[in-house]
């Protein structure tokens, strides 16, 4: 539920840029892929901890919205919200396992370190198409962070930043295609 909560937050009291990374869609696949790090073992667990985030910060965050600002609660439930949680068990399927893959050997190492940094940059991409530099600059200088981070050697990093290019492409218009503003 804090997911929810804490996003609600943070828009509130950020500044720009900082309020859009705050519910920015891509920093909510990259704490699916998180939790999928925390796992570690089981992909199918990995799965369903990453969904379960997912959907449950949906209707938190429009709880918190009903409590701070008095908005109609029934926005939790709207279509929506329901579509919101559509995407979230997208991406819970995706990012918690690569979560358990950046943890792996061979080539899921690669995809599991590539994956945050593409849906980062795949939405910064996005954002730039916007005209919101600021956060899509952020955005992407935290996905090669991540790859940095995530990433075990400078093997891993580099391949895992050759894969991360061409899947932003693929997320890129994912998010076209779903119709994200």
């Amino acid at each position: 539920m804090a997911l929810g909560v804490v996003d609600f937050i943070l828009q509130k009291i950020l500044p720009y840029p900082w309020a859009n990374l705050a519910n920015s869609s891509a920093v909510w696949a990259v704490a699916a892929f998180a939790l999928g790090c925390w796992v570690r073992t089981g992909l199918l667990r990995a799965a369903a901890a990453a969904v379960t985030l997912l959907v449950i910060a949906v209707p938190s965050y429009y709880l918190a919205a009903t409590l701070i600002q008095q908005d109609n609660l029934s926005n939790a439930w709207a279509p929506t919200s329901l579509l919101w949680m559509f995407f979230g068990v997208l991406a819970g399927v995706v990012f918690g396992p690569a979560g358990v893959w950046a943890r792996s050997s061979g080539w899921h190492q690669i995809a599991g370190t590539a994956l945050p940094a593409a849906v980062l940059l795949a939405e910064a991409a996005r954002l730039l198409n916007r005209n919101l530099i600021a956060t899509a600059v952020i955005e992407a200088a935290l996905g090669l962070a991540l790859i940095v981070i995530v990433g075990r050697s400078n093997r891993v990093r580099l391949l895992a930043l050759a894969a991360a290019l061409p899947l932003a492409a693929i997320g890129f218009l994912g998010f076209e295609l779903a119709g994200f503003a």
